[in-house]
């Protein structure tokens, strides 16, 4: 049976096969212990029967309440790739989604490269819909283009009126 729990500091030499993926960006040790210090109910990893680490998300709270713009933002959703295709990722964002509704956000939003329609499509399905295009959002590497990201969002009970969810009608960059 499949354990899901708080992300520790010992995850952290565990889980490259979760991370070696093309797909899952990575960061340096020091991001990942700023996550687990500031906000570890949003850090979860699920566990395999033999304590292999299957995937995680990591999130965050930001924002401003008298804007609004309350919400908790996805930084990374990862499942190594034997464990896919479980419903593990949909599990992962909805505890997250959970959290976020007990803690009275707006919406939850996140990036996705443009190119990884699978991700795309399958937030589609949870309910989540572009808000924006931000052009170059993700860096190339081996002297290829940078490429686009989806801002997507999924409005939370608090927000009735669904205006941070609002598509933008055309691209941005990051630094907007």
């Amino acid at each position: 049976m499949t354990t899901l729990r708080a992300f520790t500091c010992d995850d952290l030499f565990r889980f490259n096969n979760i991370n070696l993926d093309p797909l899952t960006e990575t960061y340096g040790i020091p991001f990942y212990l700023q996550y687990l210090a500031h906000w570890p109910e949003y850090f979860i990893v699920a566990e395999a029967p033999g304590w292999e680490l299957m995937g995680y998300i990591m999130g965050k709270a930001e924002g401003s309440v008298a804007r609004e713009e309350w919400h908790w933002h996805v930084t990374a959703l990862s499942v190594a790739p034997e464990f896919r295709r479980l419903g593990l990722a949909a599990k992962l964002m909805e505890l997250l989604e959970e959290i976020s509704e007990r803690k009275g956000g707006f919406f939850v939003d996140l990036f996705v490269r443009v190119s990884n329609q699978v991700a795309v499509n399958m937030y589609k399905q949870l309910g989540y819909s572009v808000y924006r295009t931000v052009i170059e959002y993700y860096s190339a590497s081996n002297g290829e283009p940078d490429e686009d990201g989806y801002d997507m969002r999924k409005a939370l009970s608090r927000d009735t009126e669904k205006k941070p969810i609002i598509p933008l009608p055309h691209p941005v960059r990051p630094e907007d």
